[in-house]
């Protein structure tokens, strides 16, 4: 008789088990999980692609991850952006590469000057697989799931005063991205590079503690740039790219089937998005001029030797790190590939 009624003891605990298990699968199927979504740029490449991806997870999910996009900074600056999406508070941050250096400086090794000439060439490589493959890894030791790698347009120069000259960058107080790339390239220029978060240029060219800034076209439209500097130098002297980095600790909450929408959405929307982002960049270059702003390009043989000058950076800057130099040679090898 005890054995007896030691089986069904058996048999309703399994049972009571079973019921405790497929009630935690079916709370996780019914829950709803939060994204929020962070660029700095507001009505450029970054901010709309996170708008299409999130779309796309909420439609893909049934509803189960709702999107929420927080553009041109507004959760913080870009190292709290960062921050936030490492701890879990923010759940997806869109930011160029070079901006997460100081989570590992192989990040900045597509902003090296030179590497691309066209905008064709940018998209080749924002899309190699083995660009993809060593990017995407980066950061997974921090708090980081890379999802996808796009590119969101040329660099540029914005100035107070007009930069018709390579002459003209000598003593320039020069904001850049947190990159030694960029520190190095323009210090052959002779300007002094300052690194800054966006959202404290458009002050910083007004009170005078700056005279130029790095940036593209989408970003200085976006924010009205034209208010505090109105001169645009083409430099097109790298590509400015973004990747998409998933807070992991979001990310590993999520059930299977949802981190798989996740990582789809994210890379099929940054392969689709190249005519979003042409449309996005004449959009912008229309409302620069609309603002009162000019476009400025060098003299030809003044842009052939910037570019000849500033291309050597790369290499001569991740020659005594060797683990920088490998990342280089794996980008620098896709921009040869793609052409």
């Amino acid at each position: 008789m005890k054995f007896v009624q030691g089986k069904i003891a058996i048999a309703a605990a399994a049972s009571i088990l079973a019921l405790a298990l497929a009630g935690g699968v079916a709370e996780a199927q019914d829950k709803t999980f939060v994204m929020k979504i962070t660029t700095p740029t507001i009505h450029a490449v970054l901010d709309q692609y996170g708008a299409a991806f999130g779309a796309a997870v909420e439609k893909d999910s049934g509803g189960r991850i709702k999107a929420q996009l927080y553009p041109a900074s507004q959760l913080g600056t870009i190292p709290r952006q960062i921050e936030g999406t490492q701890f879990g508070a923010i759940q997806c941050a869109i930011i160029p590469p070079e901006f997460f250096v100081g989570i590992d400086e192989r990040f900045e090794v597509l902003a090296a000057p030179g590497l691309v000439t066209s905008a064709s060439q940018a998209e080749k490589v924002a899309a190699d697989p083995q660009v993809l493959k060593f990017y995407l890894g980066l950061g997974a030791n921090k708090g980081l799931h890379g999802v996808a790698v796009g590119f969101a347009e040329q660099s540029e120069v914005v100035s107070k005063d007009a930069i018709r000259h390579l002459a003209d960058f000598k003593g320039k107080k020069l904001r850049i991205f947190a990159s030694e790339f960029q520190s190095a390239s323009f210090k052959r220029l002779g300007p002094t590079p300052v690194a800054m978060s966006p959202g404290d240029v458009v002050a910083a060219l007004q009170q005078g503690a700056l005279d130029a800034s790095v940036a593209g076209v989408q970003l200085l439209s976006g924010l009205h740039f034209f208010d505090a500097a109105k001169y645009i130098t083409m430099t097109n002297h790298a590509a400015i790219f973004y990747v998409v980095e998933i807070s992991k600790k979001w990310y590993d909450s999520l059930p299977p089937d949802l981190q798989q929408i996740v990582d789809r959405d994210a890379a099929s929307t940054a392969q689709n998005f190249s005519p979003r982002a042409q449309e996005i960049e004449d959009t912008a270059v229309k409302a620069w001029t609309a603002g009162g702003g000019e476009f400025i390009s060098l003299p030809a043989d003044e842009q052939a030797e910037m570019i000849k000058t500033m291309s050597a950076v790369g290499a001569d800057v991740s020659k005594d790190k060797p683990p920088v130099a490998e990342a280089f040679k794996i980008v620098s090898d896709a921009a040869q590939r793609d052409k």
